[in-house]
C-alpha cells in the first residue's frame, strides 16, 4: 500500500485534499452528464454568448459532447465539440506530467507554462470559434 502511495507521500495535506475534492467533484459531474442530457435537461447553463449573438462560442457544444463521451459515442461527441474532443487527451496528459512532476512542491506558472504556448491556445481557440460560424460548407462539420 505505502508503494501505491509514493507520489502523494510528499505532498502536504492541502494538496491531497484538493486533489482529492477535485476528482470527487469531477467524478459527480461525471454521474450527472451520464444520467441526463443536456439536451432534454432545463437545469444546465444556456450559452449566454449563443443566446446574445446567435453564434456558436468554442465552447458550445462541450456539455452534449461530454454527454456523448460518457456513453461511449465518440463520433457523436466529435460532431458536437471537436475542439474538445481533440484537448481532452492533451489536457490529461499534461495534468497527469504535472502532477508526477510536482510532488510536495508546487511549480511557479511561469516556468510550468511557457507565454508563447498561451497564445497558441488562445489562437486555437480563437480561430475554432470563427471557422465553426462561417456559413461554407467546408466548415459546417465545426458547428455543433
Amino acid at each position: 500500500m505505502n508503494r501505491l502511495m509514493t507520489p502523494f507521500s510528499n505532498m502536504s495535506k492541502t494538496a491531497v485534499w484538493t486533489i482529492s475534492s477535485s476528482l470527487a467533484v469531477a467524478a459527480v459531474a461525471t454521474i450527472v452528464l451520464f444520467l441526463f442530457d443536456p439536451t432534454r435537461s432545463a437545469f444546465y447553463p444556456v450559452c449566454q454568448f449563443h443566446k446574445l449573438t446567435g453564434w456558436h462560442c468554442p465552447g458550445c457544444g462541450s456539455l452534449r459532447a461530454l454527454h456523448h463521451l460518457t456513453h461511449g459515442e465518440l463520433v457523436a461527441a466529435f460532431n458536437c465539440n471537436p475542439l474538445l474532443m481533440v484537448s481532452l487527451p492533451v489536457l490529461a496528459w499534461l495534468a497527469g506530467r504535472r502532477l508526477i512532476r510536482r510532488r510536495s512542491k508546487p511549480a511557479p506558472f511561469p516556468s510550468s507554462v511557457k507565454l508563447a504556448a498561451v497564445w497558441v491556445v488562445v489562437a486555437v481557440i480563437v480561430l475554432f470559434g470563427i471557422l465553426r460560424n462561417l456559413p461554407y460548407p467546408a466548415f459546417a462539420w465545426m458547428s455543433p
